[in-house]
This record gives structure tokens, sequence and C-alpha cells, in this order.
């Protein structure tokens, strides 16, 4: 394992060596601090194409759209700020380019295949 981020609560760590598409697919967030260091959450995502592999895993846009609706959720109440005004933006901007390219890859016939 190897942590890829760490604060003073939490730190994240990756499980695997990257595989097909050269990135890895298991991590876990887990606290930094205390005695026991338990898992707090681990995340799964896709290894291999959908069409060969079925799904196995979580996709990069389910994760985004989660961050979304939490940050939509403080921008609805009283912990709205520009900071989060502003990520909010941007990490609807980097969905909407995930769909994008999904959109792209089904209209060659490609989604879902190791195929560029």
């Amino acid at each position: 394992m190897e942590v890829i981020r760490k604060t003073e609560y939490t730190e994240v760590l990756v499980w695997d060596e990257p595989g097909q598409g050269n990135a890895c697919h298991g991590y876990t967030v887990r606290k930094s601090v205390g005695p026991e260091l338990p898992d707090m959450t681990r995340v799964d995502f896709q290894n291999g194409p959908i069409q060969e592999n079925g799904v196995n895993g979580c996709q990069n846009e389910d994760l985004l759209a989660i961050v979304i609706h939490r940050l939509q959720g403080f921008q609805s109440g009283k912990f709205l700020c520009r900071e989060n005004a502003i990520a909010l933006t941007k990490i609807q901007e980097a969905l909407m380019w995930l769909d994008k390219r999904t959109s792209d890859r089904k209209a060659r016939g490609v989604e879902g295949m190791n195929k560029q």
C-alpha cells in the first residue's frame, strides 16, 4: 500500500498496481491519527472494459457525482462560500468532459472496449 494523500485527519492509500489503462483500481481512506487506523471506506474502480469484464467497480464519474451532491448541499445551507462554489463549478466541468468522452466513444462504437 502506498499513501497518496495525507492530511491531519485522513489518508488515502492505493493498494494495487496499475492495470488496464495504466491506472490503479483500489483505494482505501482511513483515519491518519489514533492507535488504530481502521479503514473508513474502500473504493474499487472498474477494472477492464465493461464489455469484456462486466461491471466490477465504480467509475470516476460516480465519485464526482457524490462530491457534486455534497457541495450542492453545503451551498444550499449556512456553509456556502466562494471556494465551495468554485470547486463545485470545476467538478461539474470535469464531469461534463468525462461524459463527453463517453458520448464520443459511444458514437465511435468503442465504449466499454479496449479500443481508442
